[in-house]
């Protein structure tokens, strides 16, 4: 009886442990989201921000889990050192006034094991606005140069850009902008 009552307690802490959340650092060096949109019609643009810090937190067993992004505005990186001080003026990012962008989840979509949506809040100069991100990829594994179990994905969306009081010069500089972010993250 006491061999059974042992074999079931390390049981159930085996499962227990392995139902336990864990936390993902995000690697700086990786993660760098990008936005795009029309300039006049003429050709799409593309830009990034080079500052990024954050943490994922996934129970994959129970399917759930919390996105805290945090992005450097003054990172921005249009490709255009001039360009790059126009966007972070008031009219734009206004990066002297709100110097951060962040995303926060407490919901994930789970399709069997891997995460497919994130609906969370975007909050782009004091103003927060509800954005479900699509991920159009997702891995966990252990990385092959750290050693360590990291997890990464690729996620975007859809926002427009006046809703954050950005809209200058719509439409002609298109108003939908499409974020991309590219995420490596690593197991704390």
């Amino acid at each position: 009886m006491k061999r059974i009552i042992a074999t079931l307690t390390a049981s159930f802490l085996s499962v227990a442990a392995a139902a336990a959340p864990e936390t993902y650092v995000l690697d700086p060096n990786h993660t760098l989201p990008r936005f795009e949109y029309s300039h006049f019609g003429y050709s799409i643009q593309l830009s990034r921000f080079d500052k990024t810090s954050g943490t994922i937190t996934l129970d994959r067993a129970r399917k759930t889990g919390s996105v805290d992004v945090t992005i450097d505005a003054k990172s921005v990186n249009t490709g255009s050192s001039l360009f790059n001080g126009h966007i972070q003026e008031a009219d734009f990012f206004d990066t002297e006034m709100f110097p951060t962008i962040t995303y926060k989840s407490n919901k994930l979509k789970f399709d069997g094991d891997k995460v497919v949506a994130v609906d969370g809040t975007l909050t782009i100069k004091d103003i927060s606005k509800p954005v479900t991100l699509t991920v159009n990829s997702f891995l966990c594994m252990p990385h092959p140069m750290l050693k360590k179990d990291a997890c990464g994905a690729t996620a975007t969306a859809k926002v427009k850009r006046s809703d954050f009081n950005m809209g200058k010069h719509a439409p002609y500089v298109g108003d939908e902008v499409t974020l991309t972010i590219p995420v490596e993250s690593i197991k704390q």
